[in-house]
Parts: structure tokens; C-alpha cells; sequence
């Protein structure tokens, strides 16, 4: 069946449509406006004007995503939208976008949580992956761990207590001058310098627990960059984008090593916006060889937010028979996960 994704849920505009069934997990299209020019004159992403820009965006890539399908609505089988959690304005266009046109169309609708989404691009990259196996999820709003029972049942094992890893990679970014999104900027640059070069706090809390903390390291590297520049010492950004990068890396690949263990996974999930990290996916793969885990990740190209996704987890809810109706409303929580 065709199932036609909406996302929303931040600055990316996102249709698409996903030809899902047994043995079938195809993309026939994925359309995204990205605002990353609009929001870079700012440093960051201004939630009223994202909201705006979606208004503008959803209605005209959503027929794309049709014509690029080669489809109609007449052959959509569910509309599938990102509901929850993120940017409650930018959420609330998506969601009564998608149920007008469900409404209008009498087409099945399922409201699809944005982490679940994210978890579900694997399933577009990796057509042999199923349940249940340990997912970690790393973006700029999210650094979790989660155990994945079935396609829609999960229950988060561990995460960050403050700042996720794609704030902290986009905020240090920002500071030294890279452009918006900084993070992108920053796995390039750390390439260019030494990650041995600054002593910086590990973002993985001490003993058993498997959460972050990603404020320290925040403070300690603006703290060092301030006492430089009072100091009148030149500072390598390079140097600075390396132990940064290296000590992220580290610090998620060990709590992973210890999420794996614990839940007894033999299957890791790596996704988010931060898995297109090329740092922490090497890191990982590493590991997960070292394990004798398979790891299973999106395309660079499916770690950001979009339609897909979001298509792939909603042929999920709707096998489970999980429908919503013109009462769906969004939520800036993690509500329902």
C-alpha cells in the first residue's frame, strides 16, 4: 500500500510517499523544503517563522510527492503525520493539514511520534531489519536510548538529563564562527585538528545509568574559548571541533556498549539528525563488530527530518490499528511514546 508521510515537526517541510507490504519497503518519493537558509541569518531556528514557512510549503510538496510517485490521492492507502514531540506551532500545521486532507479524502489517518520516525528511516535502508533490538536516538532535541519490543511498542532505557548531542555539536559550532547548522560544520572540521589537544568533561554520567549530561562539556569548552581570547592566545577551531567531536563520540559509544549489554541486544539502531555524524557512525560501527552486533542505520540522506520516515513508521500504527481522527492534536512533549 501507498502511504503518504507529513513532517513537520521543526524547520524541515517534508512530503513523501512509501510503498509499504510484505517484502516492500520502496520510497517513490521525498520532497523536502528545508528553511536552513532562512533560520541562518539567526544562528538557529525561530519556531513563528518555521511555522510560517510550513504554511507556505506543505500544501505544494505534497501534490510533488504525488506527481513524483506517480500517484493520486485516489491511491493513498493511510496519510501518516508527525504529531508529537517538537515545535508545537510548526507541529499544528502539519497535523491539521494532514487531517483535512484525510477528512476530505475519507483516507485512514495515523499520528506517528517523531522519535518513532526516526527509528523507522532504518527500516527504508535496512529491508531485512525487524524487532526487537536497542535503538539510539541523536539529534538536536534527543540523545536516548530505547528498546524496541515491536514496531510500535518502545520503552526508553536511558537519555540525556539536560542538552542532547545535536544542541551541543550546533551551539559550540555556532560560537567558533561555523555556519548554521553547525553541527554539519563541526564533523568536517574536526577532521583538521587533534582531538587530544583540549582536557574536556565526558557528556556520560559515571556508574551504571545509561544517561548524558551535555551542559558540562558546553561550559567547559566556552569557558576555555573565553580564557583564551582573554588571554590573547590564538585558538585552533580545529583543535577545538576534534576533542569536542572525540569526547561526544566517546562518551555515546560507551554508554551504548553498556545499553547493549544490559537489554542484551544483538541488533543496534542508530538514527536521528546526529547519525549522519560520520564520526559516531564510524565509532559505532567499530564497536558493534567488536560485539559481534549488527548495526543498522539510515542513509546520511534519511537522518534528517522528513516525509519517509514518518510514511514508514505510519504503515506500522496502522497495521496496529492505532487511528486518529479530526480530534488529533499535537503535542510538544514526548507524549504517547
Amino acid at each position: 500500500m501507498y502511504i503518504l508521510g507529513m513532517e513537520s515537526s521543526c524547520d524541515e517541510t517534508s512530503a513523501s510517499v512509501v510503498e509499504m507490504g510484505d517484502g516492500v519497503r520502496r520510497i517513490c518519493s521525498n520532497i523536502v523544503a528545508s528553511q536552513i537558509e532562512v533560520h541562518r541569518l539567526y544562528g538557529g531556528v525561530v519556531p513563528e517563522i518555521a511555522s510560517r514557512a510550513h504554511i507556505e510549503a506543505i500544501s505544494r510538496i505534497t501534490y510533488e510527492a504525488l506527481d513524483e510517485a506517480g500517484i493520486t490521492l485516489a491511491d493513498v492507502g493511510a496519510v501518516a503525520v508527525t504529531a508529537f514531540p517538537g515545535l508545537i506551532g510548526a507541529l499544528l500545521v502539519g497535523v491539521n493539514f494532514a487531517k483535512s486532507l484525510a477528512y476530505a479524502r475519507k483516507i485512514p489517518l495515523v499520528a506517528v511520534n517523531h522519535i518513532h520516525g526516526h527509528v523507522a528511516a532504518a527500516y527504508l535502508s535496512n529491508p531485512a531489519l525487524e524487532p526487537p533490538f536497542l535503538a539510539l536516538v541523536v539529534s538536536g532535541g534527543h540523545t536516548s536510548f530505547y528498546r524496541v519490543d515491536s514496531y510500535t511498542d518502545f520503552c526508553e532505557v536511558g537519555g540525556t538529563r539536560d542538552d542532547a548531542a545535536g544542541e551541543a555539536f550546533d551551539k559550540i559550532g555556532r560560537v567558533i564562527g561555523l555556519p548554521y547548522p553547525g553541527g554539519a560544520a563541526l564533523d568536517r572540521l574536526a577532521y583538521e585538528g587533534d582531538p587530544r589537544a583540549i582536557s574536556l568533561p565526558s557528556p556520560a554520567l559515571s556508574g551504571d545509568t545509561l544517561d548524558f549530561s551535555f551542559s558540562g562539556i558546553k561550559t567547559a569548552t566556552l569557558n576555555y574559548l573565553n580564557g583564551m581570547e582573554q588571554k590573547g592566545l590564538a585558538v585552533s577551531f580545529a583543535d577545538v571541533a576534534a576533542s569536542y567531536t572525540d569526547k561526544i563520540v566517546k562518551a555515546i559509544t560507551q554508554k551504548t556498549e553498556l545499553a547493549l549489554k544490559k537489554e542484551g541486544m544483538k541488533t543496534l539502531v542508530l538514527s536521528g539528525g546526529v547519525a549522519a555524524n560520520t564520526h559516531l557512525r564510524a565509532s559505532l560501527a567499530r564497536l558493534c563488530e567488536k560485539m559481534g552486533v549488527t548495526l543498522a542505520m539510515p542513509d546520511r540522506s534519511l537522518c534528517g527530518d522528513n516525509g519517509a520516515m514518518v510514511a514508514a513508521a505510519g504503515y506500522f500504527e496502522y497495521l496496529a490499528g492505532n487511528f486518529a481522527n479530526t480530534s488529533l492534536n499535537a503535542s510538544a512533549s514526548d507524549s504517547g511514546l
